[in-house]
C-alpha cells in the first residue's frame, strides 16, 4: 500500500483542493518556487518578500508562507468553511474574501506564519513596500510601492471596510 503524506490529507480534508489549488504544507517559505502559492504571487510582491526575508535573515527571522496565490475554487472552500464557523456571510466576510475580490486569487496578497515575521515586517516592512491592511489580520500583507517614500497607508478594521472587498 502506497504510503500517504500530509499533503494527500490536506488535500481530502479541502474536498480535493490540493497544492495545485496554493493549499501550502508547513515549511514553506518565500523562496519556494516549486509551489503555486509561492510561485504564483505577483512577482514584484514576491521580490519585496524576498528581499525583505533576506534582510530579516540577518536578525534570525523566517518568513513562512500560511497562504499566498489561491485558485478560486480553494478561496471558495475557504468561504464555505468561514461561513460555516462564523454563522453567515457577513461575519465571515470579516475574514474571507469572495473569490472575484480576494487578492490571494490575483496573487497579490501574502500571509505570514510565525509572529516573529509579522513583528519584523511591522517594523520594517514599509521600506520594502509591503503593508499590513487589515487591523485584523496582523499576517496578511500586501504590496504597496508607495509605502517606501510615504509608508503604508492606514489599516482598515478587516476587510469589510476595503471598498475592493464590496460587491
Amino acid at each position: 500500500m502506497p504510503r500517504r503524506d500530509h499533503r494527500d490529507a490536506l488535500r481530502e480534508a479541502r474536498g480535493g483542493i490540493g497544492e495545485a489549488d496554493g493549499v501550502v504544507p508547513d515549511g514553506v517559505t518565500v523562496f519556494d518556487d516549486a509551489l503555486p502559492a509561492v510561485a504564483r504571487l505577483d512577482p514584484d510582491l514576491l521580490s519585496a518578500l524576498r528581499r525583505a526575508a533576506t534582510a530579516a535573515a540577518d536578525d534570525s527571522v523566517t518568513f513562512y508562507v500560511n497562504t499566498g496565490w489561491r485558485s478560486s475554487a480553494y478561496q471558495d472552500q475557504l468561504l464555505r468553511e468561514a461561513v460555516s464557523k462564523y454563522g453567515s456571510r457577513e461575519e465571515a466576510a470579516r475574514w474571507v474574501a469572495t473569490a472575484d475580490t480576494s487578492p490571494h486569487v490575483s496573487g497579490d496578497a501574502v500571509d505570514l506564519g510565525q509572529s516573529d515575521a509579522t513583528a519584523w515586517l511591522s517594523g520594517h516592512g514599509a521600506e520594502y513596500g509591503l503593508c499590513q491592511i487589515y487591523r485584523n489580520e496582523p499576517w496578511h500583507y500586501e504590496l504597496r510601492p508607495e509605502a517606501v517614500d510615504d509608508g503604508c497607508p492606514k489599516m482598515f478594521a478587516d476587510p469589510t471596510q476595503d471598498p475592493r472587498m464590496q460587491p
